[in-house]
């Protein structure tokens, strides 16, 4: 085996790949060789033929951390509001608490005639394009393992997620940018569990862009040296030349090839490779497509974008979100700043939630659909579970798995339906209960991708993100 002559230790040469672009090992795609399928292991990431014509090319996950209430947002009750105080056996049983009916006015818009809150008046604008999923379930209503179960169909065990599992079935269309991404991730409630990819090849797990601590995400997007600034640092080495950069990565690769070869199978060695690649390659197109001053005066006022806006940190992850989807990234995951989680006070914060988010999610909706992308991009709007008919603390709501809310846009599913039902009261999914598994089937199928195929061999068994359950919702779809 020929190897460069070496001009540094692989000891010196680690420690200056981690002042630059190497801390981002198993964050993102392969090397060159890895996009063509030319991995060790042959765990490339190149385009892949689907099991059938897609739908959805590429997918926009808003994750609305914390639970919104489905029966203040979206699921309109009657019912609930004419026997507000009073008692049912459940609302006994958590407490012995009251129905609480919705305090907020809910009006039908579009030619569908879907029901919104008055909460959501830009979003209610694109109600011919969404499609309700009224009859949610999971199994929980533990934030933690709900928010697992979301991302990966499990809250027992480490999976990968689903956009690793995506990432995995469809390839990558860019090579120098990450198949993955998250945006402001929640440092709990699982963490990197729910981007990682577990078991799959570490190219599979997204590459996370800020963190939950909003502060430093928001002055990172802001920047302080310059407008806007990127949210990833040390993207580039000032230390070396990328011609000196090409070498030394020559060499480290080598370094590792060689072991791998002795080895056999190492996942670790294959990671550290293709995310040096990756990042190499990264330096070039990242810091332009983190850099929204590009973008006119009208978009960004479209999206909230704004230093004192309360839609400015939001809309700035959706118009992101966009760019990245444009260039060519498989999976984007924006995770929603505001607070959900409304035990109390539901009346006063929900509407702040809702004033941080509803113009930039509507934004979005409207920049993809201009530029063509709505017909091919799945949009996701889903928390981990709803709320409760009934009052806790006689201001707020408690958390309720049992039935709730979500919607897809675009990428192949039916625009101004409402699928499902809960019961006269929003407790409980009544009329075509829809399980996360289902769920997942669902996105999965609208990829292209049939949940019971798309499989990877760990520890002697095929694994799939279903597991062993899981119905496609046909009637959703185009």
């Amino acid at each position: 085996m020929n190897l460069l002559q070496p001009q540094f230790s692989r000891r010196q040469s680690l420690q200056s790949l981690a002042s630059g672009f190497g801390y981002l090992a198993f964050a993102g795609l392969a090397h060159d060789q890895a996009v063509r399928g030319q991995t060790p292991s042959g765990e490339g990431l190149a385009i892949k033929p689907t099991h059938f014509p897609p739908r959805a090319k590429r997918v926009i996950f808003l994750c609305m951390n914390g639970g919104p209430s489905h029966v203040d947002l979206y699921d309109y009750k009657p019912m609930l509001s004419d026997k507000e105080g009073q008692k049912t056996a459940e609302s006994i049983l958590r407490g012995n608490a009251a129905l609480l009916g919705s305090p907020f006015r809910f009006n039908r818009h579009g030619e569908s005639g879907q029901w919104f809150s008055e909460l959501l008046p830009n979003l209610a604008q694109h109600a011919d394009d969404i499609c309700f999923l009224k009859s949610m379930h999971t199994d929980l209503p533990n934030h933690a393992q709900a928010f697992i179960q979301m991302h990966t169909g499990s809250f027992q065990f480490t999976r990968p997620s689903v956009g690793a599992w995506s990432l995995y079935g469809l390839g990558t269309e860019n090579e120098n940018l990450p198949g993955f991404v998250t945006l402001n991730p929640p440092s709990d409630n699982g963490g990197a569990q729910n981007y990682g990819s577990a078991f799959l090849p570490a190219i599979c797990q997204a590459t996370k862009i800020g963190t939950n601590q909003i502060p430093g995400f928001y002055a990172a997007l802001l920047g302080v040296d310059k407008e806007p600034g990127p949210p990833l640092k040390n993207i580039e080495n000032s230390l070396l030349s990328n011609e000196m950069q090409r070498k030394q990565l020559d060499l480290i690769r080598d370094l590792n090839a060689h072991k791998l070869s002795q080895d056999v199978y190492h996942p670790e060695i294959e990671g550290a490779i293709e995310s040096f690649e990756l990042a190499f390659r990264m330096q070039d197109e990242v810091p332009e497509l983190l850099d929204v001053s590009s973008e006119t005066e009208q978009t960004l006022e479209s999206y909230g974008v704004g230093a004192g806006k309360p839609t400015d940190l939001f809309g700035r992850q959706c118009l992101l979100a966009r760019r990245m989807v444009e260039a060519g990234v498989r999976f984007v995951e924006v995770t929603s700043p505001a607070k959900w989680d409304h035990h109390f006070l539901l009346e006063s914060e929900l509407q702040k939630s809702c004033e941080q988010t509803d113009q930039p999610v509507a934004a979005l909706l409207a920049d993809l659909k201009q530029r063509g992308l709505l017909d091919d991009t799945l949009v996701i709007w889903a928390g981990e579970f709803g709320r409760t008919p009934y009052a806790q603390s006689g201001t707020g709501r408690d958390h309720n798995n049992k039935g709730y809310t979500l919607w897809m846009a675009g990428g192949g599913v039916k625009g101004g339906l409402s699928y499902g039902a809960t019961d006269e009261l929003g407790y409980q999914a009544v009329e075509n209960p829809i399980h996360i598994h289902d769920w997942h089937a669902t996105i999965l199928h609208l990829l292209g991708l049939d949940h019971k195929q798309l499989t990877y061999n760990y520890a002697g068994r095929n694994f799939r993100l279903t597991d062993v359950y899981g119905n496609v919702v046909h009637d959703i779809m185009t």
